[in-house]
């Protein structure tokens, strides 16, 4: 009787759609939506249909969001394995069938469509190992975290192997999160730490040509002016030109004379510097940290292992974003193509964020159910 009821709430909470929205995380996503349309729109000025394609894009998100608010974390538990499973056979997909494009191998068509599979494994890779630790939630010890990495590391591999070293970044790091979460020893991590750098020399023998490069093009982007470093010099020297309060919108020089590369994509924190200096960048960093604030403590509060761990990294997802893409426009990361959460023109990034997002909700709404 006690079950029904509770089930009886669960349906009665759902009825009312705008009651799924988290209203801080609402706030939150509502500000960087409005920063995004402006930064956007100067970017895509010269793009015809651009800006109205990113607009589609957030509302296609927007609705990806609502919808997985709606479902409870039990549901999200129950494709965890059916996922991560579907994820990693189109990956082989992608190895043995996949389409190339510029050197590397992502896409797979799927008779009329045409899908980049790594992109599920970002949210498929933590529901996974989320999932495996709630079903050990009393035994995790040394096993399970071998077991673990084993998983991370079977969709990590056939997705660097395409190459696509900046959607590896992300999967690895929205696993690793899981099964830092999970009680990763600090001693198992310091020892994996050191094994890490021990392995660089052997890592540098495995890395593509293009990859080398960009690693030296960090160090001394002036070595290629023109080629390989043209990105990172345009791209520092618009940060730097925006000073403190920016030369306004559409009156980036940068930006409209066509100096930064990408500037719609990878490249947009550029020219949110340019224009809205010192001060839009620390607006975008306040808000980018209090949605990750408002993420962990929704994991602090919530009320499963599995919630807990999919929260937590979900929230890390999105500082991993953040911390990568503008690493790389400012100069101190390698560019390795992610966007900047939000802002960066994408549907697959969009939708994906969307649906990180929605997660976050979900397990909110979850511990609001319980209470009640």
């Amino acid at each position: 009787m006690k079950q029904s009821s509770h089930s009886l709430k669960s349906i009665h909470f759902l009825n009312h759609p705008l009651k799924v929205f988290d209203p801080v995380l609402s706030m939150i996503f509502l500000t960087l939506v409005i920063l995004a349309l402006v930064t956007q729109y100067s970017a895509s000025y010269d793009f015809p249909g651009r800006f109205e394609n990113h607009v589609r894009n957030l509302g296609l998100a927007f609705i990806v969001m609502w919808m997985t608010a709606c479902i409870q974390p039990q549901a999200l538990m129950k494709i965890a394995v059916p996922t991560y499973l579907i994820g990693v056979i189109l990956l082989i997909g992608v190895e043995l069938f996949g389409e190339i494009s510029k050197g590397a191998q992502r896409w797979l068509h799927l008779g009329i469509v045409r899908i980049q599979p790594s992109e599920i494994m970002k949210i498929g890779m933590p529901l996974m190992l989320a999932w495996f630790f709630q079903q050990r939630e009393n035994v995790s010890g040394l096993a399970e975290f071998i077991v673990a990495s084993v998983l991370l590391a079977i969709p990590a591999i056939l997705i660097l192997k395409q190459p696509d070293l900046g959607t590896t970044l992300l999967v690895l790091g929205a696993g690793f999160f899981v099964i830092f979460f999970a009680g990763l020893s600090w001693k198992i991590l310091t020892a994996l730490s050191i094994a890490f750098f021990a392995s660089l020399p052997v890592i540098w023998s495995l890395m593509h040509d293009y990859q080398r490069q960009r690693v030296l093009t960090l160090l001394d982007p002036t070595q290629d002016p023109l080629g390989k470093g043209f990105h990172i010099i345009q791209s520092t020297t618009a940060v730097g030109s925006g000073v403190v309060t920016g030369k306004g919108l559409l009156k980036g020089t940068q930006t409209h004379l066509e100096f930064i590369p990408e500037r719609t994509t990878d490249f947009i924190f550029a020219v949110l510097a340019e224009e809205f200096g010192l001060i839009g960048c620390i607006v975008l960093l306040i808000l980018f940290s209090c949605l990750i604030i408002r993420g962990l403590v929704i994991a602090a509060n919530a009320t499963t292992l599995f919630s807990r761990l999919m929260a937590g990294a979900v929230s890390l997802i999105f500082f991993t974003y953040t911390f990568v893409n503008i690493g790389m426009v400012i100069g101190i990361l390698p560019v390795v193509g992610v966007p900047l959460p939000i802002i960066s023109y994408g549907g697959t990034a969009m939708v994906t964020l969307g649906l990180a997002a929605g997660i976050l909700m979900s397990i909110q709404n979850t511990k609001k159910l319980v209470q009640t």
